[in-house]
């Protein structure tokens, strides 16, 4: 066996799928470098080990297959990007709002209520302005995090001393600083339950019903799973004068924003593309996103690995922070992504056996103990 993918299993373990053949070689019982290392070493003559950007993985590879070419898969690289677009998306939520209210061509419209005097604009809090408790435990573990990172503490013993999963510590470690973690969802708040129901709310009101039990039998109805204590919470404020109804646009979603973005622009729907236009046009900030999606997208699609560091450059020459931390954990694998983004070999040549093994375990999860869910992986072809 000279190539292999490397795969998390669905439940546990580690998945190595041959990729010529396509055929699921072994399943080890945990995630370690060590597992892997062991198993590499009983396995000599490997040559190319395709993976995804667990460190792990690296770390086992290396030891023991010093001399293989190891392939960062591309899916994963394009999907670690995708979640630093939809961070910085949400971090200038406030820019689709007004680029939607500025669209002539916007058609949905949702009833809402004013009350007498105005109502202060809510504006999402820059992640260097939250005193919350989330941010100051997040400051707080950051410093920690890398305080021991200084004194020359491995990931695995910073795991061990704070109890911390190794994920969490290695996006700490990742970040500069705390402000980098602040920004995911925009606010880092919890989003209300009563969110996808206001419209209505705000509707009925309009209608002369102001009597909060009724109001909430009635988004139950409509599939709510809050309590009538937050109905109530929310409609105080209305009772203090007069409601006056107003017409306000709903704001596009981000995760349709970043679906805009993550798409090549030949295959959006005109009327996607018009509103996109229109909120880079509005955002300088987005409109640099896009600019640099763009350019990786041209990268990983026509393999030019070679202008990866020069994209790295303009990125860190830009304020986007979720990009930047994006190309910091590039960095730290970079060798793989550059032979990922260059190279014809990849992990998508087995996702249909993968997909079949998920559904092997899935099947047996709770059910068998791994040594049989091993066998059954491994006979399934």
């Amino acid at each position: 066996m000279d190539d292999f993918a490397l795969r998390r299993g669905h439940h546990y373990g580690t998945i190595l799928i041959d990729i010529e053949s396509r055929r699921p070689v072994e399943v080890l019982g945990d995630r370690t470098a060590d597992t892997l290392a062991a198993w590499l070493q009983d396995h000599p003559g490997v040559e190319i080990v395709c993976r995804d950007r667990a460190g792990a993985y690296a770390d086992g590879a290396t030891v023991c297959a010093p001399d293989a070419l190891q392939v960062a898969d591309r899916w994963h690289i394009w999907n670690n990007l995708a979640t630093a677009v939809e961070r910085t998306v949400a971090r200038h939520r406030t820019h689709l709002s007004a680029a939607v209210s500025a669209d002539p061509g916007e058609g949905t419209r949702q009833p809402q209520i004013a009350t007498g005097p105005a109502q202060p604009t809510t504006t999402v809090p820059e992640p260097r302005e939250r005193a919350d408790r989330t941010a100051i435990r997040t400051r707080q573990r950051h410093t920690e995090i890398h305080s021991l990172i200084a004194e020359g503490n491995s990931i695995r013993a910073i795991c061990t001393k704070l109890g911390l999963p190794r994920g969490t510590v290695r996006r700490f470690a990742r970040a500069a600083t705390a402000e980098e973690l602040l920004v995911n969802n925009g606010t880092g708040y919890r989003p209300s339950m009563l969110d996808e129901f206001k419209p209505y709310l705000h509707l009925r009101w309009a209608e002369g019903c102001t009597n909060a039990t009724q109001l909430f039998d009635e988004i139950t109805a409509r599939g709510c799973r809050g309590r009538a204590n937050l109905v109530r919470a929310y409609l105080r404020p209305l009772r203090i004068g007069q409601p006056v109804a107003e017409s306000v646009i709903k704001p596009r979603a981000v995760r349709r924003v970043v679906g805009w973005l993550m798409t090549d622009p030949a295959a959006l729907d005109p009327a996607d593309t018009q509103r996109l236009d229109a909120i880079l046009t509005f955002s300088p900030a987005l409109a640099c996103l896009a600019g640099h999606v763009q350019s990786f997208a041209t990268i990983l699609c026509q393999l030019r690995g070679r202008d990866l560091e020069r994209w790295m450059k303009a990125v860190d020459a830009d304020d986007q922070p979720a990009l930047q931390s994006f190309v910091r954990g590039l960095r730290q694998d970079q060798d793989a992504v550059t032979a990922g983004l260059s190279l014809q070999w990849n992990s998508g040549p087995v996702e249909g056996p993968v997909n079949r093994i998920k559904m092997i375990e899935r099947q047996m999860f709770g059910r068998a103990k791994p040594d049989l869910l091993r066998k059954r992986i491994l006979l399934s072809n």
